[in-house]
């Protein structure tokens, strides 16, 4: 056997073949030459199998067993798609041109049932399938170029749902056959064989992708970007281009940059690790190639996956470079689902392939017992194979044991490769003995009862061995540090800590046979545990004396033996007291619980009077009155209550007294703990900058938003320091929130009164979260602080449920999935959760929100979106109704009617053609402008079209007009009757249609056609400098550059001559004025019209005569 060849440093990554699928198409049938399979899908449960005669083969990847068998009549299956966000419904595609849509209907245990078939593409061979991301929705590409799409109901979106069928609409026809489809947040990719098209399927809107065409099946897909500083960032296109070359394009069809692999491509190739047989590689085959990339697909990681019909190619674009290309015979589709391949090749046979580093094929064909192979790879890819990185995969051990595996008789010369690798290996604590040194390279660690720490690394430094091997040296420390305890705080999942150290210490003892001894520990166990354990027991010791001493100063404040005891009294130490203060303090709580009942209930009664509630004045001295009291009993404890202001006028002397003393010395001794406590942290963070991190995200696991940076100095209170009894809560919840209310609309001119955002924060566990939330909306813009302390509140609130989770995995689809299982939805805490999503996702969430409509309401989504991303959901909120409905819904949401306004301007300031385009220098109307294409033109026309008073509608024209949002203002225009103006401004746009049309501004008589032709005849002889100017620099299309769309008198006087007659038509342009020569066309079509004038004349007439000859032969 000659020696295996050394690949370059480069190649990281193989394909490799671990799962042969022969024997499940042996089981299914589709080896013969006669059933064959014809098309393939997979998602993360299934792997469906489309066949020559109209089957689809469901066939369930855990353990690869058959579940179901769907079949068709219509012909042999082209093309399978599995829905990706929900794995029950399956696109089916017909060689007859049908289309289906099933529902499993596996999770309810039913019968699977076609919810959507389309006939549209009848007769057509359907080249591509693509789902929608967010809804049952699946556009479809024919030969032919036509691209439609099918929209599917089913029982899960709600009752009803399941019954409707809804029409297929073509989207659009490209010029020629339809090579692959991609859907990504509203926008859909249309790729030909002559070029990419980007539709915005909401608004509408088409764009080309780069200017050049191209001949020949090219591919495009999205490509999500999740990785570094481009987390969130809209995903980028990839479209193939010939000559090996990739455009790089961005989410608007801009291209950004062209990628050259054809350079690259000159390396050999990688050779497909399978079982089939020995892998091989040629270093001298290197030959640039010109490729042309059918297909591309995002894979895994960040790559970019295509293929012919004789190779494999994997790219990472990001980065410019070839991961890897790989020779495979017979290629017809690939379905990718994260890093595995499955392939269909021209038999109709099918191969399983994984993409992995090359360590991880290692660890598994080891795994697999495939020692020979194990050991090609191993010799072949010896570079990846000797780095200290791999050694946490494949330890040392584990390639002895391999070598130990191979005979000396059949493997001679790959046994003396494998003993050259073992001799390069680099060992694993070469890499991470600097990062060992200290506890700093650890997210997060747990305490045995022993008292030994377990540390589990960031970056995987330490493999379950070593720690295995940590607790075998350091059981004899076990018995000297037993009484040391530590108690693990979980925020997520409440359990016992003894058990959940007891299954870590059973994973460590039960990890792999192979044991690295630890060579790299220069100084005994003993010695590092006693220092770790010095650190955290004066830590915890600090800690203990802060809360004790914060307790002491508490209890002392509450104690009504001070407030009415003289001064010698309160100067007893604590030493004294400290006997008589356990037996009173559950009747001090209880003392001071009726005090605050009477004091509720006397605020109560008093409100209870209309005189009292009515006046503002009155009503702000109750609530003063009752202030005081929650304030001594339920206020923070750190705190001086009732402040010095409210000392003057409900505590006596002596309590001033108590406060200026006796906690003075309280404060000092907690300033110096404090501060202790605060070295002690920074020290602790010095040293674990890391750990602290962790600490930090554990409080907050997604640092929320700008809510929880601190902007406040007082903290929210979302959590009742004293047991409230149920019937007192709800009073107390009434006065809390009236005054919160009152604080916010009125000023407290009062030095004793607490401001609303102050007030809420301390007693939000107090408050009515519905009517905060209404208060907020209301007040959100003029006090944004108050929102932004209950934002945080209900972020607070919310905190410990389990969407939290959902959302924080960054799954977007699922975590609305979570938020629908919680209905009956409360509104603060699903306006808590829909804020997370936004922080987290931005807009493509907003546009999501509008299915909790009327829950959350467009008022809601104003304070936590901006206004771009508003305009998005409040769009899609009025789409979502029916056409007929759109318009009384829009109304309905105008609450108060000056949102109109706001709204109008904010759709004319956002996706908008620039004032240059619409408008002259003069503020006149540009020619041809009204073609321009808004963004939010339907909602547009909708906001112009909700009822208004006169002068709500004379504001919105000179909005529009302002703007150059000219279609709006000549609706406008008509409803106010300014048919004049409206009339200038069609003659400066110079579009006849503008005069046509069923919505266009007809003359209603013969003195508008006067002013009309006279117009005209101004805007004819003032020049046209611009109007052949071209928007954006070309000659104007748009499929009205004919000449005689363009408003003239000649045009006006053929379309008065086609209502009023030619030679009344003439007459009246001469009243006018104007000087007018017909060319040749317009005489013959004014010759035309008196001709068919003259029959009109002659027909009637016949019609009336044998009317009069019937009536009169009726009569005799």
């Amino acid at each position: 056997m000659p020696p295996i060849p050394v690949a370059p440093e480069n190649h990281s990554h193989v394909l490799a073949e671990f799962d042969c699928l022969d024997q499940l198409l042996s089981a299914l049938r589709l080896d013969s030459g006669r059933l064959k399979c014809t098309s393939l899908a997979v998602s993360r449960k299934w792997l469906t199998l489309g066949t020559s005669a109209g089957g689809l083969h469901l066939i369930q990847r855990e353990g690869w067993k058959q579940r179901l068998i769907l079949t068709h009549k219509e012909g042999s299956i082209t093309q399978v798609s599995c829905c990706p966000h929900d794995e029950d419904f399956i696109a089916v595609a017909t060689s007859q041109g049908l289309v289906v849509v099933w529902d499993l209907q596996l999770e309810r245990r039913g019968r699977p049932e076609r919810i959507g078939i389309s006939w549209e593409h009848r007769g057509q061979t359907i080249t591509a399938l693509c789902w929608d991301n967010n809804a049952l929705r699946v556009f479809v590409g024919d030969l032919g170029g036509r691209v439609s799409f099918l929209r599917a109901g089913s029982s899960k979106l709600g009752k009803g749902s399941a019954f409707l069928m809804f029409p297929v609409q073509t989207v659009t026809t490209v010029d020629s056959k339809v090579v692959q489809l991609g859907y990504q947040d509203g926008r859909l990719l249309v790729s030909s064989l002559s070029r990419c098209y980007l539709c915005d399927t909401d608004r509408e809107k088409f764009w080309r992708v780069g200017n050049k065409e191209r001949d020949g099946e090219y591919g495009a897909c999205f490509f999500p970007q999740s990785r570094g500083l481009s987390v969130g960032q809209p995903p980028l296109l990839y479209c193939a281009r010939p000559g090996s070359r990739i455009w790089e394009a961005s989410f608007n069809g801009e291209v950004l940059s062209t990628h050259q692999f054809k350079q690259l491509l000159a390396c050999p190739p990688l050779p497909l690790i399978t079982h089939r047989n020995e892998p091989h590689y040629n270093p001298e085959h290197k030959s640039s190639q010109s490729v042309a990339f059918p297909r591309l697909i995002y894979l895994g990681d960040q790559n970019l996956l295509t293929w012919t019909d004789s190779a494999i190619y994997i790219f990472t674009p990001q980065n410019g470079q070839v991961l890897l290309w790989t020779e495979v015979k017979d290629l017809v589709d690939i379905a990718v689902y994260r890093n595995e391949l499955f392939c269909l090749h021209a038999s109709g046979c099918l191969s399983h392939l994984s993409l992995l580093t090359v360590e991880r094929c290692v660890e598994r064909l080891l795994r697999r017992e495939s020692w020979s192979l194990a050991a090609s790879v191993c010799c072949m890819f010896q570079h990846s194979i000797t780095t200290s990185r791999a050694r946490k995969s494949i330890p040392i051990d584990r390639l002895e044991h391999l070598r130990s595996q191979l005979s000396s008789s059949s493997h001679p010369e790959l046994l003396g490769q494998l003993d050259e690798v073992i001799s390069k290996l680099e060992p694993l604590d070469s890499a991470s003995s600097s990062r060992r040194s200290s506890i700093s390279s650890h997210e997060s660690f747990n305490i045995l009862d022993c008292g030994i720490y377990r540390v589990i690394s960031r970056r995987g430094s330490q493999s379950e061995e070593e720690t295995s091997s940590i607790i075998n040296q350091s059981t004899s420390e076990e018995e000297r540090l037993k009484e040391f305890s530590f108690v693990q705080e979980d925020d997520q999942v409440d359990h016992d800590p003894q058990s959940g150290e007891r299954v870590e210490a059973e994973r460590s003892e039960q990890g792999l046979q192979f044991h690295l001894p630890l060579a790299f520990r220069s100084k005994p166990p003993r010695m590092a545990l006693q220092a770790v354990k010095d650190s955290v027991s004066s830590f915890v010791k600090k800690t203990t004396e802060k809360i004790n001493t914060l307790q002491m100063n508490s209890e002392l404040r509450q104690r009504p033996e001070f407030r009415e005891g003289s001064q010698a009294d309160a100067t007893v130490p604590y030493g004294e007291d400290m006997d008589s203060e356990v037996y009173d303090d559950v009747p001090n709580a209880e003392a001071d619980m009726q005090e605050l009942r009477s004091a509720t209930e006397r605020a109560i009664s008093q409100i209870q009077d209309p005189l009292v509630l009515l006046d503002p004045v009155c009503l702000t001295e109750t609530l003063l009155e009752w202030l005081p009291v929650l304030e001594r009993i339920l206020g923070p404890v750190g705190q001086e209550s009732p402040p010095s202001s409210d000392s003057q006028v409900d505590v006596p002397e002596e309590g001033r007294w108590e406060g200026n003393g006796l906690n003075s010395s309280s404060e000092q001794q907690e300033k110096m703990t404090t501060e202790s406590l605060k070295e002690e942290e920074e020290e602790k963070r010095e040293d674990c900058p890391e750990v602290g991190e962790t600490r930090d995200q554990c409080d907050s696991p997604e640092k929320e938003s700008e809510f929880s940076s601190g902007t406040h100095s007082e903290p929210v209170r979302v959590a009742s320091p004293k047991p409230i009894p149920p019937d007192l809560l709800d009073y107390i919840t009434q006065l809390a929130t009236l005054y919160t209310e009152l604080s916010c609309f009125r000023k407290q001119e009062k030095e004793q009164a607490l401001g609303c955002t102050t007030f809420l924060r301390r007693y939000f566990f107090l408050l009515d979260q519905e009517r905060v939330r209404r208060m907020c909306l209301l007040c959100h813009q003029d006090q944004p602080e108050v929102q932004s302390s209950f934002m945080e509140a209900m972020l607070e609130v919310t905190r410990s449920s389990k969407v939290v989770e959902v959302i924080q995995r960054g799954d977007l689809l699922r975590s609305l999935r979570s938020l629908r299982e919680l209905q009956p939805w409360s509104s603060p805490p699903l306006l808590a959760h829909l804020h997370r999503l936004y922080e987290k996702h931005g807009e493509a969430a907003v546009r999501l929100f509008s299915q909790f409509y009327p829950t959350i309401t467009p008022a809601d989504v104003m304070t936590i979106a901006q206004q771009r991303q508003f305009l998005a959901y409040l769009d899609n909120l009025v789409q979502s109704r029916a056409e007929e409905q759109r318009l009384s819904f829009l109304q309905s949401l105008l609450d108060p009617e000056s949102l109109r306004q706001d709204w109008l301007e904010l759709a004319l300031t956002h996706d908008a053609p620039k004032h240059y385009d619409t408008l002259t220098p003069d503020g006149q109307p540009r020619w041809h402008s009204h073609c321009f294409s808004w963004g939010y033109g339907r909602l547009l026309s909708l906001l112009i079209r909700v009822p208004a008073d006169l002068p709500s509608k004379q504001k919105m024209a000179e909005t529009c007009r302002g703007h150059g949002y000219w279609t709006g203002y000549l609706y406008l225009c008509c409803e106010l009757q300014r048919r004049s103006e409206a009339f200038s401004t069609i003659c400066q746009l110079d579009d006849i249609s503008l005069l046509e049309e069923p919505e266009g501004l007809e003359p209603q008589s013969l003195e508008e056609w006067k002013l009309l032709i006279q117009l005209s005849q101004q805007c004819s002889s003032g020049g046209d400098s611009d109007r052949g100017i071209g928007v954006n620099g070309n000659g104007w299309s748009n499929g009205s550059a004919d000449c005689d769309r363009k408003i003239s008198p000649e045009s006006l006087t053929l379309m008065l001559a086609r209502t009023a007659g030619p030679d009344r038509a003439l007459a009246i342009v001469e009243d006018c004025g104007v000087q007018l020569s017909l060319s040749p066309q317009s005489k013959l079509v004014c010759e035309l019209l008196r001709v068919t004038e003259k029959r009109q004349r002659a027909m009637i007439l016949t019609m009336l005569e044998r009317c009069d000859r019937f009536l009169w032969s009726q009569h005799t």
